[in-house]
């Protein structure tokens, strides 16, 4: 079942389309990864998935229903808190409000490690504290869909780790999590699919292997331009990166077998991904 699903999804601000139809899937149970650089739309898209921003053309369904009809759980743009409260009573007041009791307060500040802290005000928490009581806040009422807008923004590098396994955690427990960032390296770890936006406009969906390229091949062989002209006729595409051969589609062993029966000196060939990062330039370099 799909849990976001959208089409044509946009929004203009004048005669500036933030989000210019975005039509975008996201699955149950998978993490996804809205992927983009700042400014490119994400936080507008996922505030118009959730009710707060009315779009100005398209549709879109959140748990089969439209924005802000389904209970779904959010951190959007920082986690909002009372600063002299501590994180355990600045949860206890969003339960109220939502009809929990106590017991919810507490089982999700173990949720996300803060229980040893949940006495402590909210003030003296660090960065990554804040954001992970961010999370427990949207974790509140057990909700099936997760919506988190850059969850890792400015933290250091423990308190990355710690978001992350926090985000694997809850897909291992079943939860449906879309979560954007413009940090490549955050999206390839733990995403199952990602969505790519630049400029208000979806480049592409489809999964990090995918994107990377898994069915790729490196080829070094001399002389190169004699190996060029054979694996051409063996592989989808052929392109010259760094004096080496990068192959589209081709199979390592029939590639190998025609070089060598033309006499052509094969001194390397295996599997190559490019990184997320530069398939990501790649794209929206291309974009208009």
């Amino acid at each position: 079942m799909n849990v976001v699903l959208t089409q044509d999804l946009t929004k203009k601000y004048g005669t500036r389309a933030a989000v210019d139809a975005v039509s975008l899937t996201v699955r149950r149970g998978e993490v996804y990864g809205f992927l983009g650089p700042n400014g490119a739309g994400k936080t507008t898209t996922l505030r118009m998935l959730l009710g707060l921003v009315r779009p100005s053309s398209g549709t879109a369904l959140v748990l089969g229903e439209p924005p802000g009809k389904s209970a779904v759980g959010a951190l959007i743009e920082g986690p909002g808190f009372f600063p002299y409260l501590s994180g355990r009573d600045n949860l206890r007041v969003l339960a109220r409000y939502g009809g929990f009791g106590d017991d919810e307060v507490e089982y999700v500040l173990a949720r996300v490690d803060l229980t040893d802290r949940g006495r402590d005000r909210f003030k003296t928490y660090s960065l990554g504290m804040k954001q992970r009581l961010g999370v427990a806040a949207a974790l509140l009422g057990d909700p099936e869909l997760l919506i988190l807008d850059e969850p890792t923004n400015g933290l250091d590098p423990a308190g990355v780790t710690d978001m992350r396994k926090l985000i694997a955690g809850l897909a291992a427990d079943g939860k449906t999590v879309l979560l954007s960032s413009h940090l490549l390296g955050e999206v390839q770890e733990i995403c199952d699919r990602v969505g790519v936006i630049s400029r208000g406009r979806l480049v592409t969906e489809s999964t990090v292997s995918e994107l990377r390229g898994s069915g790729r091949l490196l080829v070094k062989a001399d002389p190169l331009e004699a190996a060029l002209g054979i694996c051409a006729r063996h592989a989808t595409e052929v392109s010259v990166v760094d004096g080496a051969l990068v192959l589209d589609g081709g199979e390592a062993a029939e590639i190998n077998r025609a070089l060598v029966t033309e006499g052509i000196a094969v001194h390397e060939i295996r599997p190559s991904e490019r990184s997320l990062e530069d398939a990501f330039f790649a794209m929206t370099k291309e974009t208009p």
